[in-house]
């Protein structure tokens, strides 16, 4: 099977390169039964639903606003990369990097 890479996602992608170095024996078995491109898309909607969820929920819990966006946009920044950087650590470790 032709694995299409450009299909399968940020973090499907991610997910394959972790695979194919730490479990080549799974991407082999799934490529001979034609599941692996289905699985790899599946890992990344998972992961980008995770992330857009951790992302609001740790703004929400950090005060990191809209208001905040109108009062101080470099803060309101710095802020939301720190806790995209700290939700993005959480997806690698529980969905990409199992």
């Amino acid at each position: 099977m032709n694995l299409s890479i450009g299909n399968i996602g940020v973090w499907g992608f991610r997910h394959y390169e972790f695979l194919k170095h730490h479990r080549p024996s799974t991407v082999g078995v799934m490529r001979m039964n034609g599941t692996l491109e289905g699985y790899l898309k599946e890992v990344n909607q998972e992961a980008a639903e995770m992330l857009e969820t951790l992302v609001r929920q740790y703004a929400k819990a950090e005060g990191v606003t809209e208001v905040l966006k109108r009062a101080d946009q470099l803060e309101w920044v710095r802020r939301m990369n720190n806790i995209r950087n700290r939700a993005e650590e959480v997806v690698l470790g529980e969905i990409i990097y199992r």
